[in-house]
């Protein structure tokens, strides 16, 4: 019996290291490949004749590719991206390029990636429209997300048996306390502002009443915002959209039951049009006659490889630093934010010659007071050294975010940008009564009473809940004082805004907390003018990955290639997954974290 194991184990080992081989030789072949097909193929072109900008945006808006490092990039599971500066770049080069007839743009494969990114994709596509360039948008259906982006274009396509659902906005979070307290575990918060919420879940069943003000007025100005963009756009009366939104049953049964139908009676699309009937359309708009079934197109990926080659590099730089992600301590890699690796990117820009501004561009929801202070005065440093410093906002840049960007000589942010959230907060889970239960004890001796204080297995002493509370106090006040220098401000005001609440970008301006309502293109803009370039070239330094898995990266990697989104049982997955992840980051050292409950969909 012992042989007959020992032989199974031989044979199923045979066989993993065989598998790993293969595996191993096919990635070589891929590269091998990649390197002949680039060194023999010149690289994409613009068909002759004039060309449709194809987009298809897949999966979720990102402003870097995060990095996997398990080299798991073939896995079902592995979320697709879309780089959004790449994205923006390639539509704001096609508005003056006169091989570009037309922008072609379909949602079904984008995911998700924050309001404030889709805003931004959507004003670059209306910029694009200055150029008396049409634009086509086509859903086989639309979420909400997908069609704010559409809504745009000046004619909206949907699939003849699509539908379009406008949801509103909203924001529920799973509480614990019944649970943790069934299971006996105690949870202690520490917080400095009422408004600071992220470790409510642990110690309350429902939402705070201050919680649900401050999320109430956001949410409400966010949708207002929405809805007057779509209704401008679609040159709909706004009431007439919310008569879609709010009674879309009686609208159904207006329909017969059929949404298309009940979509295009609201005015929210302009014709039905099934894949065939669309290629037939855009090759009739782009005076294409060739027999080709397809029309001539060239994806917003290859186009912009394409304009890069044939743009010469200007030895000035501005360098973009993407901060995206929980802010954590020491080394990361990208797709978070590492106090140590992320200064370090900020020294090399500063000691770089050609580099002569730095722009922060800014998605995260905080984390690590320790770890944004390393970063926020790196940033300081380097305006002392007279290099300006400009901070731009993607679709969250609060709490440790903002403190990050307090760093910055002016900070820009789009209306849709959540923001703000100064606050600071503390959490300590103590397990001494489910020890107790299962008949599990604790003892020892200490030479001092702080000693072994903080062990979770014994209960939490007053004096030392004191002491934390007051340490979350400082860092609070700690956090006013450096706002209020750098928004000259006195601590007292800031107190008034902050408190952990949190602002759009919009209401952010008007309270002094952001400068000017803007993207990317408007923060490189300030850089410049603040560096005195009237030419420059954008540089986007990126921490060092190892060669091989950063191509691998790049070869599946997309700036607007559409693909199948995820289905609603795996999307709920990868929430959970990437919850539990973002709480094994948690490593600041004196546990003290500025960071936002107040990401959305």
């Amino acid at each position: 019996m012992f042989k007959f194991i020992s032989r199974m184990l031989h044979y199923l080992w045979s066989f993993i290291d065989g598998a790993r081989r293969v595996a191993t030789n096919l990635i070589l072949l891929a590269i091998i490949v990649a390197v002949i097909a680039a060194i023999v193929h010149p690289g994409p072109t613009v068909p002759k004749g004039g060309a449709a900008l194809y987009v298809r945006p897949a999966g979720t808006l990102v402003e870097q590719p995060t990095f996997n490092p398990s080299l798991d990039f073939f896995s079902s599971e592995q979320q697709k991206e879309t780089v959004l500066p790449d994205l923006l770049e390639a539509i704001r080069a096609a508005r003056d390029d006169a091989r570009i007839k037309l922008l072609v743009l379909e949602t079904d494969a984008i995911d998700a990636g924050g309001l404030a990114k889709f805003g931004e994709l959507r004003a670059a596509i209306n910029d694009f429209k200055t150029s008396g360039k049409p634009v086509l948008a086509r859903g086989e259906r639309f979420n909400q997300n997908q069609y704010y982006l559409a809504s745009v274009a000046d004619e909206v396509h949907l699939d003849p048996d699509g539908f379009v659902l406008l949801q509103g906005l909203a924001r529920f979070t799973t509480y614990f306390r019944g649970a943790l307290d069934k299971l006996g575990v105690k949870v202690h918060l520490f917080r400095a502002g009422e408004y600071k919420s992220f470790g409510e879940p642990f110690t309350r069943s429902d939402m705070s009443e201050e919680d649900r003000e401050a999320t109430r007025t956001l949410l409400d100005g966010l949708w207002s915002r929405i809805r007057d963009e779509i209704s401008t756009a679609r040159k709909l009366d706004p009431t007439q959209f919310d008569h879609y939104v709010l009674d879309y049953l009686d609208k159904l049964k207006t329909a017969k039951g059929d949404p298309a139908v009940a979509a295009q009676s609201a005015g929210l699309i302009d014709r039905f049009s099934t894949r065939d009937q669309w290629k037939a359309l855009i090759k009739e708009r782009l005076g294409d006659e060739s027999a080709d079934k397809d029309f001539r197109h060239i994806d917003a990926d290859a186009y912009l490889v394409a304009v890069r080659r044939a743009n010469p590099k200007n030895p000035n730089q501005i360098a973009v630093l993407v901060a995206q992600g929980a802010i954590v301590d020491g080394e990361q890699p990208p797709g978070a934010v590492g106090g140590d690796s992320f200064a370090q990117l900020i020294r090399e820009a500063r000691e770089d010659k050609q580099v002569k501004a730095l722009v922060i561009r800014i998605d995260s929801p905080g984390g690590s007071a320790g770890a944004s202070e390393v970063i926020r005065r790196e940033l300081e440093l380097t305006r002392q050294a007279g290099k300006p410093v400009i901070a731009s906002m993607s679709s969250l840049a609060a709490s440790g975010g903002y403190w990050i960007a307090a760093g910055a000589d002016e900070i820009y942010a789009e209306p849709a940008t959540l923001t703000g959230s100064i606050g600071v907060f503390g959490i300590f889970p103590e397990f001494s009564k489910p020890l107790d239960t299962l008949g599990l004890s604790v003892d020892g001796v200490a030479t001092a009473p702080l000693a072994g204080a903080l062990d979770p297995r014994r209960p939490l002493d007053p004096i030392v809940a004191e002491a934390l509370q007051l340490g979350i106090g400082h860092i609070y006040q700690r956090f006013l004082d450096i706002v209020a220098k750098a928004r000259k401000m006195e601590p007292d005001a800031v107190d008034k805004i902050a408190r952990g609440r949190v602002w759009s970008g919009q209401e952010a301006v008007g309270l002094g907390l952001v400068d000017y309502v803007g993207g990317i293109d408007a923060a490189l803009a300030g850089a410049a003018s603040r560096a005195k370039l009237k030419s420059y070239t954008v540089t986007w330094p990126m921490q060092t990955i190892p060669p091989m898995q950063l191509l691998l990266k790049r070869l599946f990697a997309t700036v607007g290639n559409g693909s199948a989104a995820p289905s609603p049982a795996s999307t709920i997955v990868k929430r959970l997954t990437a919850d539990f992840k973002s709480l094994a980051l948690w490593n600041d050292p004196h546990h003290i974290y500025m960071h936002c409950l107040c990401e959305m969909p």
